[in-house]
């Protein structure tokens, strides 16, 4: 597409230079133009080679320490041990290079399912799409949290201010306005244009897509909007500095051991120097950062099947500590799908059947369906609703379809089942004007005119915004003086029975005003009516609500409905006492200190701005809480980012409360909040579980070979054995802890403390006590065996099978920490664990059988009677670490 000055031509020159309408294109002119420009999005950002990626797993201080290993071997002339060492270095750089790859493929598809929307008129409907879908020429509307999704020249403003600081650099937000500007401006006072990436904070807008993907001005200057999520969590990095240090003290232990052994036992030289280097490389858990990563990366993947969308990995360790929930009411606990259940009017009350946006259903007065003709505002009531209104509900071929707020698609539902034509309605009384809805001021109002040039308005919004403004009441066709007292018991009546309630009013206008100001609405309207609106509580909302109760976890419902309504849906969804509800105007009236024990007594607060959602983040942080938030808005982004874990919907949040999120459910659904807290806590529990796993295991090898040369007895196992073990056992056993699923009780315990410790107390014992079983069995082992006669190779043999089996019966200890695993569930409800067991068996018998093998790691046959004692002694520890579960069970996790 030929770049032009967009921003030089009128509104209406660049329609046509478009060849667009007001009313956007035609379904055959938008594949063709897709074919022409393709779709809108932004090449991908630059990615490591293959090559690039395969070099990198060299670069760390293990693989240092093996190819120096390498290098003397090779200089003795030890060309078997150069070799194993140098395949172990290959082998370990393949597997990490295979499950990075993996981790950031799964990571990048996670990050396409937060593909920006645009609303768009097409055809002259509004419908919702994909970002990338846009072509040029293509009609959109901007709302307050919109991301800009394409280049735009204006068409039509209100208010709009857009923040375009990732453009431009300017800090404030900029006026939009339609009016073209000199050809020579500079990019940031191209004020009738909006540019991709950048972001409405205010006001709406009408803009038609000037240019698309790398043609826009965030393309052409390669200013990408996202990038793939870095693999790396404060939790990766603690363990990243554990095992540096861990390698220090090792290299530290193998250099003295080299020395005691060489001075102390006569040891030879070059004896000693591989079992330094054996004692080095079976002590270092060298696998330990890579079963880390890809437990995370696993843990994220099962997160997206369940609808939660993780944007920042760190997000995975904190949602294992989360103590309070505050979540939205719409959408969130409730289904968002509103419709009108109830009516009142001064001289009528009516119950409104049916559900959802389909607009079957009828008006009933008692069990009477209500006759319109006999009560004109009725009709009137359900005509302001469909006319101050934004959204759009059609029927499509697959059903009704709709576009705009849930409240909104409601009330234009309410005229469908009255009797309206939406379509001739909007005909018959166009909108000249509009203060579209905000939160600042809870309401909107919309200025027409009848095709005879008589002008009016009506208004809708929260009652208590609403009714102030109100002077008059319509009774009987007439406007009588208003009866506040009865409007309020109405809205209390309403309100009581879990409704959101709406009051909508009229006021006539000057035949020739054409635009409309607050000033207009401040005063003199007639109150038409109120409607109830109910949003039916999900049914698995309320069974997850009760499970994060369960866990220790407590739930806060944050809304902007009456107390009333608040509080009846609260108990309905089990969060609250039925009793306490504090509103914005209480939360106003407290000081943070006083806020701070407020948040402790309360779970249910109503009428909240989203501007005093960051002070109750604030506060329950304050108190020590680890804090879960849940947030569609743009004014919802301080609150999100403040959070501990921050949730935007991935249904109807704007993009703003997705930047400022490191969770997006793709649902909007509270179960969805909860099923992240359980895998949170699931992928926490695994990664102990591979440190439970790897480190008694690396320890009892190193231990072996000091118990050896303190006995001044031949090493049990080499170093190229060892190698063998922990190359064999990390890609089988420990990778499958990585698949485990959620235990049974961990729903039932408290939230994991954000500060405890990488190796707490009772994990240092667990390490401690398994390493000594494996090195009593291991090297007991091999010295009965040597008393019986075998050769070195024969008891080195039985030593490196008794090895690996201790591994494989741990393993099915390591699944669970605590609990007892003797039952199905802990035997066989993780059918990784016995792949990975079954296939390390295969690969120990070639090692024990097969020719080439035998050559490399010095290995015998051996019989199956030494198989018997191998499984008898390796077994020993399945029993006892469930005796030491049993006989511990005071111990916290």
């Amino acid at each position: 597409m030929t770049q032009q000055p967009w921003y030089n031509l009128s509104a209406e020159k660049a329609l046509a230079a478009l060849s667009s309408t007001p009313d956007g294109l035609a379904v055959e002119e938008i594949a063709r133009r897709r074919e022409t420009y393709g779709f809108n999005r932004l090449p991908p950002p630059a990615r490591r080679s293959a090559l690039r990626r395969f070099a990198e797993q060299f670069n760390n201080l293990l693989i240092y320490v093996l190819l120096a290993a390498a290098a003397v071997t090779a200089s003795l002339t030890e060309w078997v041990d150069t070799g194993v060492i140098i395949g172990v270095v290959v082998i370990n750089a393949l597997i990490g290079f295979i499950q990075e790859g993996k981790a950031e493929h799964a990571l990048e598809a996670i990050a396409g399912l937060l593909s920006p929307q645009a609303v768009v008129k097409r055809g002259g409907r509004l419908i919702t799409i994909p970002a990338e879908e846009l072509v040029p020429g293509d009609i959109v509307l901007l709302a307050p949290g919109d991301r800009i999704p394409a280049d735009l020249r204006l068409l039509a403003v209100r208010d709009l201010s857009v923040d375009e600081s990732l453009l431009t650099g300017e800090s404030l937000p900029v006026d939009k306005h339609v009016t073209a500007v000199a050809e020579d401006t500079v990019l940031a006072e191209r004020s009738c244009m909006v540019w991709s990436g950048t972001l409405v904070t205010y006001g709406q807008g009408t803009g038609i897509v000037a240019a698309t993907g790398s043609a826009t001005e965030i393309g052409r200057i390669s200013r990408l909007l996202a990038d793939v999520q870095t693999l790396t969590t404060p939790l990766l990095r603690r363990m990243n500095d554990f095992a540096r240090w861990l390698t220090g003290a090792i290299l530290g232990l193998a250099a003295l051991t080299f020395v005691g052994g060489y001075f102390w036992r006569d040891y030879g030289a070059v004896d000693m120097f591989m079992a330094a280097v054996g004692l080095a490389v079976a002590a270092i858990p060298e696998g330990l950062p890579a079963i880390m990563t890809i437990t995370l990366a696993i843990g994220v993947q099962r997160m997206a099947s369940r609808n939660a969308i993780i944007r920042q990995l760190p997000a995975v360790e904190t949602l294992g500590s989360v103590t309070v929930i505050c979540s939205d009411k719409t959408g969130t606990l409730t289904h968002n799908e509103m419709s009108v259940q109830g009516i009142v009017a001064k001289e009528i009350e009516l119950r409104v059947t049916g559900s959802g946006y389909d607009p079957h259903g009828e008006l009933l007065c008692g069990e009477q369906v209500c006759e319109t003709d006999r009560y004109p505002v009725v009709e009137e009531i359900a005509r302001a609703g469909l006319l101050c209104n934004d959204a759009d509900l059609h029927q499509a071929e697959d059903g009704w379809r709709h576009a705009g707020d849930p409240t909104e698609v409601a009330l234009i539902t309410l005229a469908h089942k009255a009797g309206l034509e939406p379509d001739f309605e909007r005909e018959n009384w166009p909108r000249t004007d509009v203060i579209p809805f905000a939160a600042e001021y809870r309401y909107m109002a919309t200025l027409h005119h009848d095709h005879s040039g008589h002008g009016f308005i009506y208004l809708k919004g929260a009652p208590e915004v609403v009714l102030p403004r109100c002077a008059f009441q319509r009774e009987a066709g007439e406007d009588e003086s208003i009866d506040r007292d009865f409007w309020q018991a109405s809205l209390d009546h309403l309100a009581a029975q879990g409704q959101r309630v709406l009051a909508l009013a009229f006021k006539v206008a000057s035949d020739t005003q054409r635009e409309l100001d607050f000033d207009d609405v401040e005063g003199g309207l007639t109150l038409l009516g109120l409607t109830g609106l109910a949003d039916p509580p999900r049914a698995e909302a309320i069974e997850a609500v009760a499970r994060c109760h369960q866990a220790g976890v407590r739930v806060k419902m944050i809304t902007g409905d009456h107390a009333a309504t608040a509080r009846a849906i609260g108990m309905q969804m089990g969060i609250g006492d039925g009793e306490n509800v504090l509103t914005e105007e209480s939360l106003c009236r407290m000081d943070d200190d006083a806020l701070q024990h407020a948040v402790e007594d309360t779970d249910v607060f109503a009428r909240v701005s989203p501007e005093q959602k960051l002070r109750l983040v604030q506060a329950l942080q304050g108190n020590g809480h680890v804090v879960a938030m849940t947030g569609d808005g743009v004014n919802d982004a301080p609150a999100l980012k403040r959070a501990d874990v921050g949730t935007a919907m991935g249904l109807k949040g704007t993009d703003a409360a997705k930047q400022a999120a490191e969770m997006v459910l793709a649902d909007d659904n509270f179960a969805s909040i909860a099923a992240a807290v359980e895998e949170g806590r699931t992928i926490y529990d695994n990664i102990k579980k591979s440190i439970l796993f790897i480190l008694p295991t690396n320890a009892a090898e190193a231990m072996v070979i000091v118990a050896a040369i303190l006995m001044g007895r031949l090493l049990p196992i080499t170093a190229v054995q060892i190698l063998w073990v922990n190359m064999i056992t990390a890609v089988t056993l420990a990778l499958s802890l990585a698949f485990e699923p959620p235990e049974h009780g961990v729903m039932r315990r408290p939230p994991r403390n954000p500060g405890e410790p990488l190796l707490s107390r009772f994990l240092i014992w667990r390490i401690v006590f398994v390493a000594a079983i494996l090195v009593a069995g291991v090297f007991g082992l091999f010295l009965w065996e040597r008393g019986q006669g075998a050769s070195i190779e024969y008891a080195r043999t039985i030593a490196v099978n008794t090895l690996v089996m201790f591994e494989a019966f741990y393993l099915l200890n390591t699944r669970y920490i605590r609990e007892p695993v003797l039952s199905w569930h802990g035997l066989f409800d993780n059918p990784y664990v016995w792949i990975a067991i079954v296939t390390v068996t295969l690969f120990q018998l070639l090692y024990t059988y097969f020719p080439p093998m035998q050559l490399l790691f010095s290995t015998q046959p051996i019989t199956l009677e030494a198989w018997g004692r191998i499984v008898l002694v390796s077994a020993s520890v399945f029993v006892l670490v469930e005796l030491e579960k049993f006989m511990l069970p005071g111990h916290s996790r």
